[in-house]
């Protein structure tokens, strides 16, 4: 990663842990979230995943107004930081504490890798 990449991953982070800290007072059931890029590709390749406690608190959520509100916070975010994402739902995936025990024992890092 060159640095400049490495800059902006830090800003990226820092923008996203505001919309965390937001989410986790808000919304039921949101535990993190996190992102991933290939710098070479980006913004295309740009992913943030929100994880969630359980798959029924994840539903819930995906039916509610504050799903179109957490992906604006987190549109909103990266536009500040000059990162123009056309169709941020494109760029937003979801998961949950739940499935990543089921399926990968709890390793967030061999989970978010097979992703």
């Amino acid at each position: 990663m060159r640095k400049s990449d490495k800059k902006l991953d830090n800003q990226i982070r820092l923008a996203l842990t505001d919309v965390c800290e937001s989410a986790l007072k808000k919304i039921q059931g949101f535990e993190w979230l996190t992102h991933s890029a290939q710098y070479d590709r980006f913004p295309d390749s740009l992913r943030v995943t929100c994880i969630f406690d359980t798959n029924e608190h994840l539903e819930a959520f995906k039916a509610s107004a504050a799903n179109q509100q957490l992906q604006q916070q987190i549109h909103d975010g990266l536009k500040a930081l000059g990162i123009r994402i056309r169709t941020i739902q494109k760029h937003i995936a979801y998961d949950t504490e739940e499935n990543c025990e089921c399926f990968h024992d709890g390793n967030w890092a061999r989970r978010l890798q097979d992703d």
